[in-house]
């Protein structure tokens, strides 16, 4: 783990966060804080909460990772992810394709919320995507049914060497099970905290002109 660069993030905590300084696009924003949480060498800066709708009407959330898909040659993909197609938070997204995400950052006490519907990746680009993951992470991606009951560790444990053997010398490839999604916002609020617990909020909300609106709430 890289160590924190505790002077950038006094910088980052101290930056103003206003309607009249903020990116016109609330993914120009992110990438802006995005960039600056990575520079600094935050844990985990890549860490987001996945809420999805599950059958009942329930909320289910867990934590996904960000994937900035730039270097893919897909930036214009706002919020991505992967995971297990046959996944509950797949099968959720199937249902109901309304979803929000948080970003936390406790140095320097940021926190981004998205809210919008999630749809499929190209099938290209998770096919990118996972030929830049470790070796060991895609046998992992055909040895788990994610979310399903297993009898024991050793059991996965027994499948992932296995696969390993039919594998032993040749690329690994994307199972068809496995894949990207990506949130399209339509309401992104940043969050920065201060000590006067004023907290400064801003909001921005897609109109229907596909403009955004730009409003500073109270903490």
């Amino acid at each position: 783990m890289n160590e924190m660069d505790e002077n950038l993030i006094e910088q980052m905590a101290a930056e103003a966060l206003d309607v009249a300084s903020v990116a016109a696009e609330p993914v120009e924003q992110f990438r802006r804080w995005y960039a600056q949480a990575k520079s600094a060498g935050i844990p985990r800066e890549d860490a987001m909460t996945l809420a999805t709708v599950g059958a009942d009407g329930s909320p289910a959330a867990r934590i996904v990772l960000y994937k900035d898909l730039t270097d893919l040659g897909y930036a214009e993909a706002d919020f991505p992810f992967f995971t297990n197609y046959e996944s509950d938070k797949a099968e959720q997204l199937a249902r109901d394709a309304r979803a929000a995400l948080v970003f936390h950052w406790k140095p320097p006490a940021r926190q981004v919320r998205a809210e919008g519907v999630v749809e499929k990746l190209p099938e290209h680009i998770s096919d990118a995507y996972f030929a830049t993951r470790p070796r060991a992470s895609q046998i992992g991606a055909w040895a788990s049914p994610q979310s399903r009951v297993v009898p024991s560790r050793a059991c996965l444990e027994e499948q992932e060497r296995a696969l390993e053997e039919e594998y032993a010398g040749r690329d690994v490839p994307r199972p068809p099970h496995w894949g990207g999604y990506v949130l399209k916002p339509h309401s992104v609020e940043f969050w920065q905290h201060r000590d006067s617990r004023l907290h400064d909020r801003v909001r921005y909300t897609l109109e229907e002109s596909g403009e955004w609106r730009v409003e500073r709430l109270g903490p």
